[in-house]
């Protein structure tokens, strides 16, 4: 192993392996505390221009990222609770977001389905965004930047566990 591989795993320098780890998971805690209230501030802020909660405006992302889903899916994906997710999409239904339509194989059942020209007039507030988002990854590798998508994905799903399990 070459001294640079001993700097990489933090078993040279001021203290322990084990006291940078600690260090650096507090600060991903504090970090992680600032962008999810920054993320969440961000996404009222663009949910209120169309007159929606933040919830109601990352349902229709879930709908727009995976296509017609049914309430029980819905609930799923957003670890609402079932009775909670038939309001948010009577709330959508209302502000003409989405609608309810017959399942394409079980006519039994109803998805709902985004409403693609309301979901257009959202996009203008996203393209400034993308376009930040493009230019602040100029500075990371091609590895760092899988490494932080392995990340984000792995919390995304510990947090999707959380949210089920308080909507329980």
């Amino acid at each position: 192993m070459s001294s640079g591989d001993k700097d990489a795993k933090g078993d040279r320098g001021a203290g322990t392996a084990d006291d940078r780890r600690a260090k650096t998971l507090d600060q991903l805690m504090t970090v992680g505390r600032e962008h999810s209230g920054v993320t969440v501030m961000f996404h009222s802020a663009v949910a209120a221009q169309q007159g929606l909660s933040a919830t109601e405006s990352k349902t229709l992302d879930l709908l727009q990222r995976f296509g017609p889903l049914t309430a029980k899916d819905l609930a799923e994906r957003t670890g609402l609770a079932p009775a909670s997710v038939t309001g948010l999409v009577d709330r959508l239904e209302g502000r003409g977001f989405v609608r309810r339509v017959k399942h394409p194989t079980d006519k039994r059942r109803v998805v709902v389905e985004l409403n693609q020209e309301k979901i257009a007039e959202l996009a203008v507030f996203f393209d400034d965004w993308a376009r930040d988002v493009i230019e602040a990854c100029e500075e990371f590798s091609t590895d760092e930047l899988e490494t932080v998508i392995r990340f984000l994905s792995v919390m995304s799903e510990q947090q999707r566990k959380a949210a089920a399990r308080l909507s329980r």
